[in-house]
Order: C-alpha cells, then sequence, then structure tokens
C-alpha cells in the first residue's frame, strides 16, 4: 500500500498569525462600521461575502489538490487548520465589499470577491521553485469592478467616520495606524515597503503640483483620510503579493506611488488601485522572466560542462589505447630497450613506441616476432623444448 499523501504547509507561522489578525482587525471594523460609522452597503452583503469567499476557496482547492496529487491544505489541522485556510478568503471578501460601492447590485459584489478568490490560482509565477500568485487579490476584485462597471465607485471615503464628530473622527486613523504599523513592523516585515509608499506618494504629489499646476495641500490631504490609511496599512502590505527584501519592498512602494501620480495626472480615477494592480503585474512579469533566464543558463552551463567532459575524454583516449598497446605482460621475461647506436640489431619500423631484444640461441624462449614493439610472456615449459631455428 502506498504512503498516504499529506498536505502540504500553507503558510510558516508568523504568516499565519499576521492573518490572523489581520482577519479580526477587518472583522471588527466590519462590526464596528455597520454600528457605529456609518457603512452604507446593507449588512447582509458581509455575510454573502464571506459565504461566496469560503465556498470558491475550498472548490479551487479541491481542485487544486486532485490535480497536484496531494491532500487539501484544509484537511489534518481540524477545525483549527480550516480556520486558518479560511483566513486568506475571509480577509478578500470582506476588504472587496467594505471598499467597493455597487449600488444596490449584490452580484456585482459576489463577481468582484469570484475574481478576487480566483485570481489566486490564475495568476502565479515562480518564487524559490513554487508557483505563488503575485497578484494583490481583493486589489484586483475591486479594480476588475471599476473596469467593467463604469458606475461603480469605492466606498465612498466618509462612511468610516460619517457619524462621529467632535474629534472623535481622527481617533479612527489614528487607531488603524497604531494597530497596523505593529503588525506591519513586527509580523509582516513590511516597513520599508510602507515609508517607500508613503514618501513617494508625497513626493508625486508635489511633483504634480510642480508640473501642472494642481494643488500640493490638496494631494496631500488625501494622506490623512481613512481610505489613505486602510489602504496603506492593510492593502498595499500584502505578504503574499509584495517582495520581502529591502530593496524590492522600497522598488514596490515606491512603484506604486509613482505609477499612481502618473495615472492620476491622467485624469484616471481610482488611481491607488489601478496602480498597484499594474505594479503587481509588472513584479509577476519580472518574476517569470528572471525563472526563464535562470533556467536558460543552467542548461548552457550543463550543456557547457557535458562538451568540456567529452573533449578531454576524446584527448585521453589515443594516450590510453598506445599505452595500453606497448605495455608489457606482468612477468615477461624481458622488456624492449630503446635503438642505440650499439644495438642496431633492435630497428624497429618507424613510429613502433618500443623495440624487443634480438632472438639468439641463448634466448630462446624471449623470442619476440620481427618488429614487435612489446614482449611476450615468460615461454612455458613446452615452449622451451621446442628449438626453432632463427636466422643469423
Amino acid at each position: 500500500m502506498s504512503a498516504q499523501k499529506t498536505a502540504a504547509p500553507r503558510h510558516n507561522p508568523k504568516v499565519t498569525t499576521a492573518l490572523r489578525r489581520f482577519a479580526i482587525s477587518i472583522s471588527v471594523l466590519n462590526i464596528f462600521g455597520y454600528t457605529v460609522l456609518g457603512f452604507e452597503q446593507p449588512w447582509t452583503w458581509p455575510l454573502i461575502a464571506l459565504a461566496t469567499g469560503y465556498t470558491l476557496e475550498i472548490i479551487l482547492e479541491l481542485l487544486g489538490a486532485r490535480a497536484e496529487g496531494r491532500a487539501p491544505r484544509f484537511l489534518g489541522g481540524g477545525a483549527k487548520g480550516v480556520m486558518e485556510f479560511l483566513l486568506p478568503a475571509h480577509i478578500t471578501s470582506l476588504a472587496v465589499n467594505m471598499l467597493s460601492y455597487v449600488n444596490d447590485l449584490v452580484w456585482v459584489m459576489v463577481f468582484g470577491v469570484i475574481v478576487a478568490v480566483g485570481t489566486k490560482w490564475v495568476l502565479r509565477a515562480p518564487v524559490k521553485g513554487r508557483l505563488r500568485h503575485f497578484m494583490n487579490p481583493s486589489n484586483f476584485g475591486i479594480a476588475v469592478i471599476l473596469v467593467l462597471f463604469p458606475w461603480a465607485s469605492i466606498a465612498p471615503p466618509y462612511q468610516f467616520t460619517e457619524y462621529i464628530d467632535g474629534g472623535f473622527d481622527w481617533l479612527v486613523p489614528a487607531i488603524i495606524i497604531a494597530l497596523g504599523t505593529m503588525l506591519n513592523a513586527k509580523l509582516t516585515e513590511r516597513m520599508w515597503l510602507i515609508l517607500a509608499w508613503v514618501g513617494g506618494f508625497a513626493l508625486q504629489a508635489i511633483v504634480r503640483g510642480l508640473l501642472f499646476d494642481t494643488s500640493i495641500p490638496a494631494g496631500l490631504a488625501m494622506m490623512s483620510g481613512v481610505a489613505f490609511v486602510l489602504f496603506t496599512n492593510y492593502m498595499i502590505t500584502d505578504p503574499g503579493t509584495t517582495p520581502s527584501s529591502k530593496w524590492g519592498q522600497i522598488a514596490f512602494g515606491g512603484g506604486v506611488a509613482a505609477m499612481y501620480g502618473v495615472l492620476t495626472a491622467m485624469s484616471i480615477a481610482y488611481g491607488l488601485f489601478f496602480a498597484t494592480a499594474i505594479v503587481c503585474g509588472i513584479r509577476g512579469a519580472f518574476l517569470w522572466t528572471a525563472d526563464i533566464v535562470s533556467k536558460r543558463r543552467a542548461e548552457e552551463a550543463l550543456a557547457l560542462a557535458a562538451v568540456t567532459q567529452a573533449v578531454a575524454q576524446a584527448d585521453a583516449a589515443p594516450a590510453t589505447a598506445e599505452a595500453a598497446a606497448c605495455a608489457c605482460p606482468a612477468g615477461a621475461c624481458a622488456c624492449p630497450a630503446p635503438v642505440t647506436a650499439q644495438t642496431p640489431s633492435c630497428g624497429c619500423p618507424e613510429g613502433a613506441c618500443a623495440c624487443p631484444a634480438p632472438v639468439t640461441a641463448q634466448t630462446p624462449s624471449c623470442g619476440c616476432p620481427e618488429g614487435a614493439c612489446a614482449c611476450p610472456a615468460p615461454a612455458t615449459a613446452e615452449a622451451e623444448t621446442k628449438k626453432i631455428p632463427v636466422a643469423a
């Protein structure tokens, strides 16, 4: 009986902890949003979004496990394993519903959730020998909604502070910044990305103001809104679709800021989501290109090593064959000597590697054929009794 295939680990413990805290944070924000802040989507929509995301995630995992010949990753860990498996779908589903506004057409929101969860199985690239999704799921789902349904929009920023005032409207972004900073500093380790994104965003606002005479204070004021703070701490820092290295994070965060500035200068609305999707796509293309180049170089190195080995073997073959042809057998009664002026009788044919001693009546047992390049084995007793006349 073959050994039972076990499920591959889905995330390392640090990432799992980060996902758990992301999920708790966005769940609390939704509960607080529908009861206190003023979220405008119907209160049943988050439940519909979660049901859609959970169902699709499980179905796709079953299909993927069957195609890859492994056990589904939500099995083997009990209820805790199932919950940890569904954490990404939980975050994605609530984010798509919370950050998009599609009037009263719930099916459009469901479509966005399906795109967001499904893209993790479609848009993938090789990372350290494994195929990993490179497109930010919830961001991509919202971007697709905005492209396919021009009448749709993102959730109005005022819904996060609509029913609070008296200074408390500043408390919400302050709490999000504090919790998000601790989460990203300790678990996702994406602070370099956040610094590059925030610094790049401020820089692009200044550059647009200088080049196109737009309001610099207005461009910078966007950074104080709850939507920007949420995007900075919970969207762009997705650990599954952003680089881990310091310079990779800086390039990603700065790239999204620069792309946002370009899109905004072109009067394209909702630049945050489109810029993130474009930069994620560029990163995916880079990962595929790097993998193809790496494999090609490995193949070229193997081919070069094979050619070098073949040439070395070909160079060694003639010397080995010559040495084998001219070797004296073990126990030979005499070995050939080089031809000198004193031994003219040992003249060898041109190109012979060595000459045997001349055959005489005193050495009948060592008689070598005329012109032989090596010596035969010692004559046997039977051979010694036979006298072969040799011409002088």
